[in-house]
Formats: structure tokens, C-alpha cells, sequence
């Protein structure tokens, strides 16, 4: 059944089973042992995520700007697979949909009204910090995450022909022993911290789902519904992954953006336009001055700022991390020909600029209705908010509507993505991974989500997503030096890059 399958595989899907389990069957003992190591995670570790995290930003930009830039992540020559338009959205389908759904207008709102960054709620002054911290979460530090994970699989996999695992990035570290059991340990982390970043997107999209039914219908809102909604989407994204990348993702993929569009042009019409625009433009401003100081704030001195940026971006940070061996490979996967410039500008600076007009649509508008009386976020539940926001509208009902069939569709798409991920991890890199093993891994991805808001709802979510990123954090870092020591040596045999100044040819010509 499993010929094509690896050690990796069965280390992996054995720890899993094993969450799942012991979630099942001693879920108020798991909620309670992943709140005490999740808690000293972001005490004691709160700094260097907010370092680490800079670093990967500060390194795009680098080859955004370099001449080694011009590299491309193929062999000289070969054309890319997808056009940019598909592109880009598998880049959102896979990178943060169900996300930008969820906290479109939860999160903006909740910062203005319910918990601000700098504790005052409700004042013009809160709106302003409400917004920009958002961008921040969203913004180019989210997708820098993601981007250098992306960068290095593609260069080495596509432009030196190693396998797509992350041990196989090594290499140029630690040589052959990436190919023994240390290369096996990296890749088990790798896919530990992969199923529980997607399994924890899968229970925010299974909770919002439920939110929007309640809310509309008068359906429970609880674990139930959430546990029949999970099985449903299960049988549907099987279906999708059966048919392969270049059909089911990619259809789905484009029909995300088309409702994704119609949602917004719906929004931006229907609400205060003018507002929107101008704190879209306000906040892009305020996120560029303050970006240096809300990469590093870590308040020391103040507990009440500091267990803020624990809840907030400590989990954020982490969250991009744990999902960014699985959104890595999957962009990875579908951007072979690009040029290094073009891979990080797409990758950092166009999705993050459409994330902005998307949380200034969405919580521009709830934070605009709060602010003029009208309750949001402290009558409903955070999944709830999207739905109260429209409910102020014309056309609610059918806004809200295409709400839930989008996050259904981004449920679909990235349990898809990260069947396909995790089967390619498991397999030894195969770009066509295996369909029993695919579906054996969306199985598990939907028992994993399953067994956490069965743990403990949205909590044991984020929990679990703290503890997992840090393994892998370190991972990370090792992946960034090994690629930038790999690529400027093949920039110096190009004749690119930086120049080698003990170098005997430059010395005769100067």
C-alpha cells in the first residue's frame, strides 16, 4: 500500500497518531500541558522570534536588491509552469486564505475595542495602532517566513537538482549526513510542523464555518458542528487532491480569488469607501514609519504590553513558522523558472499590499461601525464578527453567504496543498506523491484538527502552534545560511555577486 512511502513517513504519522490519541482520550491533561509549555515559550522565547523572524525579512530584501537576484530557481531556459495570475493565487490559496477570512475583520476590531497594542481601547489613537499592527502581522514580516523557506527549496531542488526536502538543503552545511539519520530528523520536524500548523488553519476555518451557520441559521455553535463540517470538507478535499496539482488546486485556487474579488468589490462598495481609502493610506504610512520598532518590541518593562505581543505576535510569528514548511514547499512546488527578484517581490510585496486593502475593507469598516455605536465584537464571538459586519449591509445575507462557501473552498484548498506537501515530504521529494498516501495524510490532518478543538477549541490551537514553530525556527535559520553560502559561491563561478577581491585576474585588471 505504502511501497513509495519512507522512514519519514512512518516516524511521522506514528507521532501523530499518537497527538491525536492521547488529544482524544486525555484532552484536559494535553489542554493543560500545552498551555504550561506554551506559556514559557513566549516568556522566555518572545525575543529571539521577533529577531529571527527581521533576519528572514532583512535576507529577501537583500536578494530583492542584489545582483545575484537575476538567478533563476530552474535550469537556464525552462519557462515557468504556471502563468503569474495562477501564480499568485496559489501563493494566497495556499499562504493565508482561510487566515485573511477569519481575522479580516476579528482581528482590526478586537485591537481597537477588546485588547489594544498600547491599551487604550476605543480612542482614535487605538484605531490607528489597531491598524497597523495588523499590517504588521499580515505584512511582509508573514510572508518573509515563508518566502526564505520557498527561496531555498526552489534554488536547491529545481536549480541543482536535489530532492524537495528540507534536509536536502543542508547540504552545504553539514554535507552527507544530511542523507543518513540527522537528514531523517529534520525532515519527521518538518512534517510534525506541518500537520499541526495546517491542522490548526483546518479547526479556524471548521470554527468560522460554524460561526457563520449560527449566526445566519441559528445552527449550535460548537464542537459538534464543527466535528460534522470537518468531515464534510474532509470527503470534498480528498476528492480535490485525487485529481493532482494542475487540476483540483489549481481550479480552486482561481475560483478563491473570483470569490475572494467579489467579496471585496462587495465590501469596499456597500461600506464607508472613503473611510476605507483613507485609513488604507494612513496605516500603509504608519506601518512603514513604525516597522523598525514593531519588529523588535518586546516591552521588558511593561507585563501588560508584553502578554499583548505574546497573544498577538508571538502567536503570529509562530503561526507563519509552523505552516511554513508546508506553504514553502507548496510555493516552492509551483514557482520553477522564476528569477530570484521576481520569486521575493511577488512573494513579499504583492500579497502583502492586497492584505492590507483587504483588512482596511473588512476592519476598516467593523471599527467604523463600533466606533458609531454599534455593537461587533463584544455581542458575538471573534468567528462571529465577519457576519455582524455584514449583517449592517445590503446584500448581507448573500455577502455572508460567499463568506462561508469561500472559506469552505480555502479549507478545501489548503488541506489539498497540504496533503500534497506532506506526501512529497514522505516520499523522498517525489513531485507526484502518491494518492493513498495523500489521502492517508488528509485523514490525518483532519483527525489532528479534530483532537485539538476537542482538546481545547481555539486555545489548543494556538497552543500547539507555539510549541511546534520552535524545532523548526532553528531549522530555518541553518536553511538561510546554507542557501546564501551555496548561492554566492555560484555567483562567484557567474561572474555575479560580490566580487572576490583576493581574487589574481582582478588584481591584473585593476
Amino acid at each position: 500500500m505504502f511501497k513509495k512511502a519512507t522512514a519519514v513517513f512512518k516516524i511521522s504519522a506514528s507521532v501523530m497518531l499518537v497527538l491525536v490519541l492521547i488529544g482524544v482520550l486525555w484532552p484536559d491533561g494535553l489542554e493543560e500541558a500545552t498551555t504550561n509549555i506554551q506559556g514559557f515559550i513566549s516568556t522566555t522565547f518572545g525575543w529571539y522570534y521577533l529577531i529571527i523572524v527581521t533576519i528572514f525579512v532583512l535576507v529577501c530584501l537583500v536578494f530583492l536588491i542584489t545582483p545575484l537576484g537575476r538567478i533563476k530557481l530552474s535550469e537556464p531556459g525552462e519557462k515557468p509552469e504556471f502563468s503569474r495570475p495562477t501564480w499568485v493565487a496559489m501563493l494566497f490559496s495556499a499562504g493565508m486564505g482561510i487566515g485573511l477570512v477569519f481575522w479580516g475583520a476579528a482581528e482590526p476590531i478586537s485591537h481597537y475595542a477588546t485588547s489594544s497594542p498600547t491599551g487604550e481601547t476605543g480612542t482614535d489613537q487605538a484605531i490607528k495602532d489597531a491598524m497597523r499592527f495588523t499590517f504588521f502581522h499580515w505584512g511582509i514580516h508573514a510572508w518573509a517566513i515563508y518566502g526564505i523557506v520557498a527561496l531555498v527549496l526552489a534554488y536547491f531542488n529545481f536549480r541543482h537538482g536535489r530532492r524537495g526536502l528540507i534536509s536536502a538543503t543542508l547540504h552545504p552545511v553539514f554535507g552527507k549526513s544530511m542523507d543518513g539519520t540527522f537528514g531523517k530528523v529534520i525532515d519527521v520536524l518538518a512534517v510534525i510542523a506541518t500537520v499541526i500548523g495546517v491542522a490548526t488553519t483546518l479547526g479556524f476555518g471548521a470554527v468560522q464555518i460554524n460561526g457563520g451557520l449560527s449566526f445566519l441559521f441559528d445552527l449550535p455553535l460548537g464542537f459538534l458542528m464543527q466535528l460534522i463540517i470537518i468531515v464534510i470538507v474532509t470527503v470534498l478535499f480528498m476528492i480535490s487532491a485525487w485529481t493532482g496539482l494542475g487540476k483540483g488546486i489549481k481550479i480552486l485556487s482561481n475560483a478563491n480569488m473570483i470569490l475572494a474579488a467579489l467579496l471585496f468589490v462587495v465590501m469596499f462598495a456597500v461600506g464607508p469607501t472613503l473611510y476605507i481609502l483613507n485609513l488604507f493610506t494612513n496605516s500603509i504610512g504608519a506601518y512603514v514609519q513604525h516597522l523598525p520598532f514593531m519588529s523588535f518590541r518586546i516591552a521588558p518593562l511593561d507585563p501588560e504590553s508584553r502578554e499583548w505581543i505574546n497573544n498577538w505576535t508571538i502567536f503570529y510569528w509562530a503561526w507563519w513558522i509552523a505552516w511554513s514548511p508546508f506553504v514553502g514547499i507548496f510555493i516552492a512546488r509551483v514557482s520553477k523558472g522564476r528569477s530570484i527578484r521576481e520569486f521575493v517581490f511577488t512573494v513579499l510585496i504583492i500579497p502583502s499590499i492586497v492584505g492590507f486593502l483587504w483588512f482596511a475593507t473588512f476592519g476598516g469598516t467593523a471599527i467604523n461601525l463600533e466606533h458609531n455605536g454599534i455593537d461587533i465584537i463584544s455581542d458575538l464571538a471573534t468567528e462571529e464578527a465577519l457576519f455582524g459586519v455584514f449583517s449592517n449591509f445590503p446584500l448581507g445575507m448573500i455577502a455572508s453567504i460567499v463568506a462561508i462557501t469561500l472559506i469552505g473552498t480555502f479549507f478545501i484548498t489548503s488541506a489539498d496543498s497540504g496533503t500534497f506537501v506532506l506526501g512529497m515530504m514522505t516520499t523522498g521529494g517525489s513531485h507526484e506523491p502518491g494518492q493513498r498516501i495523500k489521502l492517508t495524510w488528509g485523514a490525518l490532518l483532519s483527525a489532528t484538527a479534530i483532537a485539538l478543538l476537542y482538546t481545547g477549541g481555539l486555545q489548543a490551537l494556538q497552543n500547539t502552534m507555539i510549541i511546534a514553530a520552535l524545532p523548526f525556527s532553528i531549522i530555518m535559520l541553518l536553511m538561510a545560511f546554507s542557501f546564501i553560502k551555496a548561492i554566492y559561491k555560484e555567483g562567484r563561478q557567474l561572474g555575479i555577486g560580490k566580487i572576490n577581491y583576493k581574487d589574481k585576474e582582478f588584481k591584473k585588471k585593476k
